[in-house]
């Protein structure tokens, strides 16, 4: 996959990975597309790169998913790659958040059920043009949880292996589907308190960027591949050692 000269639309665009994303794919004179929850982020990020073109919406609701289909398919219907980038985290403890399984929905919904009901909703553009591709954005916690995380390490595995199945299943197809895991990255996710092992924003773009132009379906970025090997070598260890961080 070339992304260059593409149309492209990145859910959760309007910040973070998702902003830093849609900067260097529109340096790479491609048409960048993007979607999110707050007016206000997106508007700034219009600001900054006024090319691009966004829409708010909640991909959490599947009614937003499809606004989100129509709106592209009725003003950018040339649009040939979808990047699911878009989640959410919570960082509680599930015994005590008397709100806990209502957290545990809005995770599921928008990391998980998200991706799936907008793979299945834009299939049917992205066939319609050239050099079609669904990029999947997971986290090397798919191979070691971190327990201060409840649900997202499961819901980001769950979206590891549907992007498995997804690929296997796209034999006959012509779209390319790609997972790309990255490993901490500094952010505004982290609301203020990124761990020190965290990569630059721009570092983790760039490494993205290159395993996908290289043909990688899985692009294992910083020391995801690391964790990857130590979870299958020393799962113990790798576990103690990552929560110890």
């Amino acid at each position: 996959m070339v992304l260059q000269n593409n149309t492209i639309l990145i859910t959760g665009g309007s910040s973070g990975i998702g902003l830093e994303l849609t900067k260097k794919l529109l340096e790479r004179k491609n048409k960048v597309l993007i979607c999110g929850r707050t007016l206000k982020k997106l508007q700034r990020a219009k600001q900054k790169l006024p090319s691009l073109h966004y829409l708010q919406c909640d991909i959490s609701k599947p009614s937003d998913c499809k606004q989100l289909r129509n709106w592209v398919l009725e003003n950018h219907p040339h649009c040939n790659v979808l990047i699911n980038n878009a989640a959410i985290v919570h960082v509680e403890n599930f015994y005590r958040d008397d709100d806990i399984l209502k957290k545990a929905d809005a995770e599921v919904q928008t990391n998980l059920m998200a991706p799936i009901r907008l793979s299945k909703l834009f299939a049917p553009i992205l066939n319609n043009n050239k050099n079609p591709g669904i990029i999947n954005i997971t986290t090397g916690l798919v191979y070691v949880p971190r327990t201060i995380y409840p649900f997202y390490n499961a819901t980001k595995s769950a979206l590891h292996s549907f992007t498995q199945v997804l690929r296997s299943q796209s034999t006959d197809s012509p779209i390319d589907i790609v997972e790309v895991q990255f490993p901490a990255v500094d952010t505004p996710w982290h609301q203020g308190n990124p761990p020190d092992i965290a990569i630059p924003t721009e570092e983790a773009v760039r490494k993205m960027i290159e395993g996908i132009e290289k043909g990688h379906k899985e692009v294992q970025v910083g020391k995801v591949k690391l964790l990857y090997l130590l979870s299958r070598l020393a799962p113990n260890f790798a576990f103690r050692k990552l929560n110890s961080l």
